[in-house]
């Protein structure tokens, strides 16, 4: 079978998009690790220390005084939900990726099934709180769902195909 090389770039494509998911995964567990061992009010006392130079330049600076106002929201409740949330998606998606890197047939539809349940909630969360950092990030994992399914076909051909040309006990 003679791969094109479409298919190379898309192959390429694929491995680093998984790469960007690990990394994702790690960066996730971290931040979880930290939110999980963090007061509410040591987060505001940080975002309170990173913003002041700015504020005082500019007191009506947006992105400043967004993050002073979501830090004020923040109580015990919602940060280690925040931790929760992060180390689970962080755990599972990490053990995902690196099966399906190690090209452990078995992951590639549990990671397929992670993704789509995350777009799920990530298309919600659109529609109430809509980001476009959140748009980007929906659209690379439907683009990762895309590529992974494609993968995984693929992957099973290619098993099917060995198990038939694999010689039989008789005729070995």
């Amino acid at each position: 079978m003679r791969i094109s090389s479409g298919d190379k770039l898309l192959d390429r494509t694929f491995f680093i998009s998984l790469l960007l998911k690990l990394a994702d995964g790690i960066v996730e567990l971290i931040g979880g690790a930290v939110l999980l061992f963090t007061t509410p009010r040591q987060i505001q006392a940080a975002v309170a220390a990173v913003t002041r130079g700015e504020l005082a330049e500019d007191p009506s600076d947006y992105v400043s005084n967004l993050l002073v106002r979501y830090a004020g929201q923040l109580n015990v409740s919602l940060t280690v939900f925040g931790a929760l949330y992060l180390l689970v998606h962080g755990v599972v998606k990490v053990l995902l990726v690196a099966a399906v890197l190690r090209d452990h047939l078995w992951a590639y539809p549990w990671l397929i099934g992670f993704l789509v349940a995350f777009i799920g909630y990530q298309s919600y969360e659109l529609v109430v709180h809509f980001s476009w950092g959140l748009l980007l990030l929906t659209l690379f994992d439907i683009f990762i769902v895309y590529l992974t399914v494609r993968e995984y076909r693929r992957h099973k051909a290619m098993r099917r195909a060995e198990r038939e040309d694999a010689p039989t006990p008789a005729e070995g």
